[in-house]
């Protein structure tokens, strides 16, 4: 079913998928990945990813094979200058030329569904979190698994979401229910970082 957030009308909300860019084939964080990345647009969302191999492919790979797919629905953010970097599955590749800068265009999305990852996928997590996104941690090793089931840190990002939190999930159903669940709650946006001067008064 075509997600209807009415708090984002005329556009469908998009959901990045992120982990480890190199993965070995057919091992449970591929799978699970290709699985993610199929909900994500089976569900009538928008995949965005980093565009590179990894997750990153396995994601955008699935989101291809659902019923649901049409050309503009997978988005990549590549780190580089080059569109032709995009795995094969990506419809929309856009060259950042930011190389690491480029996580916070990803953690821009509306909801983030983290896959393991290493460093890299620490900071989406950390940046998605800042700008108050919507975050899932799939319990596979890596970030998304050490995060899982806890905040990143002290701060309140929603008063009507007391038990906020890196939201843990074990499966691609488990994943995608959160997801759809809990991404209506999840719509305020980053106000900027306030001066010290500002905290004085």
């Amino acid at each position: 079913m075509l997600n209807d957030n009415k708090t984002r009308p005329n556009r469908r909300s998009t959901v990045a998928v992120i982990g480890n860019a190199r993965i070995e084939p057919d091992s449970t964080q591929e799978k699970l990945a290709f699985e993610i990345g199929k909900r994500v647009i089976d569900g009538g969302y928008r995949l965005m990813t980093g565009g590179l191999g990894g997750v990153m492919e396995a994601a955008c790979r699935g989101g291809r094979q659902s019923l649901n797919w049409a050309d503009g629905s997978i988005i990549g953010v590549l780190p580089g200058s080059d569109p032709g970097d995009a795995n094969p599955y990506v419809d929309i590749a856009i060259p950042s030329s930011l190389d690491h800068g480029r996580n916070i265009l990803v953690a821009q999305a509306d909801a983030v569904v983290a896959v393991g990852g290493g460093a890299g996928t620490l900071s989406e997590m950390a940046l998605a979190w800042a700008h108050k996104r919507l975050i899932i941690g799939v319990r596979c090793g890596g970030w998304s698994e050490r995060l899982a089931g806890q905040p990143i840190d002290n701060r309140r990002r929603y008063k009507s979401i007391p038990n906020d939190m890196v939201y843990p999930a074990d499966t691609p159903d488990e994943s995608f229910r959160l997801l759809d669940k809990l991404i209506s709650l999840y719509t305020g946006t980053h106000k900027g970082i306030p001066s010290s001067h500002s905290t004085l008064k």
